[in-house]
């Protein structure tokens, strides 16, 4: 991941990742405070200012004194994509954080996200916001056998539970009229930061405790409410994720809301459990319980 030596030594990206409810938010203000150093949030959910709730934000409270970016500061109407993610964030790195710091934390869940900015995209098609929006419209089911015709490779190995990706995939094959997996070269591009990777975890028991107590505490916050507001932008790529999906249903008469409270309970658990999959393949990454940030600065500092 280093490019120059003498620049990338003074400009470190300590990235945090882990499953969803594991305490990455926690952990990786208690590292920014130590460094005095920025947070950049690598979710592709909390980057919506319409999904609060649903994707548990980081409180105001828990943000004082820390500065935070790429929190709220899209719309759910507003086509973002990983790649556009990968364009600003390099920007604001290069333009103004590593001016100002040596340090900047990065802390999220989306491996897309992380993986864009840390090894970049190939020069795929841009997309055209009129087939985005046709995509979007179908059912998953069909957007997959579509795939599964057009690039037999890449829904073999497509996560089908993520609808942006199968989406996204369908509309690079249509653009392009070549297979998407075809076009990816997986060639990481060169960065002038240093990465240090920090992961988060707990025994599986006690990490899908915490993940149904946040689920009731979203409740008792007001998720209803929240993706009742949202009900008619249902069909947004932005909405086609967890804890809003089995509301909607709801809200449809599929189910009863206890039905989706424990739908959402049961889908954010085997969630996590493909983040932590996805996760352990990186031998780059050094793990650790959500506690231990003494010795993630001791890591992070070359003392362990």
């Amino acid at each position: 991941m280093t490019t120059n030596t003498n620049a990338t030594d003074k400009r470190r990206l300590i990235v945090v990742q882990g499953p969803t409810g594991v305490g990455k938010t926690a952990a990786g203000i208690v590292l920014a405070r130590h460094y005095g150093a920025p947070v950049v949030s690598a979710d592709s959910r909390q980057v919506y200012r319409e999904m609060a709730v649903g994707t548990a934000v980081p409180t105001v409270a828990e943000r004082e004194g820390v500065p935070h970016y790429f929190i709220q500061n899209k719309s759910i109407h507003e086509p973002f994509t990983a790649g556009d993610y990968e364009r600003e964030v390099l920007a604001l790195l290069d333009d103004e954080l590593f001016p100002a710091t040596p340090n900047v934390l990065l802390v999220g869940g989306s491996g897309l996200y992380v993986n864009a900015l840390l090894e970049g995209f190939d020069d795929l098609p841009e997309s055209e916001p009129a087939l985005r929006a046709e995509l979007s419209s179908m059912p998953l089911p069909e957007l997959l056998a579509e795939l599964e015709r057009l690039d037999p490779e890449y829904y073999a190995a497509v996560d089908r539970q993520n609808p942006q990706r199968v989406v996204r995939a369908v509309e690079v094959c249509r653009l392009s009229g070549r297979p998407y997996s075809e076009l990816r070269s997986g060639a990481a591009k060169q960065r002038n930061f240093t990465v240090i990777k920090i992961g988060i975890d707990l025994p599986r028991e006690e990490l899908y405790e915490r993940i149904d107590r946040r689920v009731d505490v979203m409740i008792e916050t007001g998720l209803l409410a929240e993706a009742q507001a949202l009900y008619p932008d249902r069909h947004l790529s932005a909405l086609q994720t967890v804890g809003y999906r089995e509301l909607f249903d709801h809200f449809n008469g599929v189910c009863s809301l206890a039905e989706a409270i424990e739908r959402i309970k049961r889908n954010t658990r085997r969630y996590a459990k493909r983040q932590l999959t996805w996760l352990r393949r990186d031998p780059a990454i050094r793990w650790f319980a959500p506690t231990e940030t003494g010795r993630m600065i001791d890591y992070i500092d070359g003392n362990l």
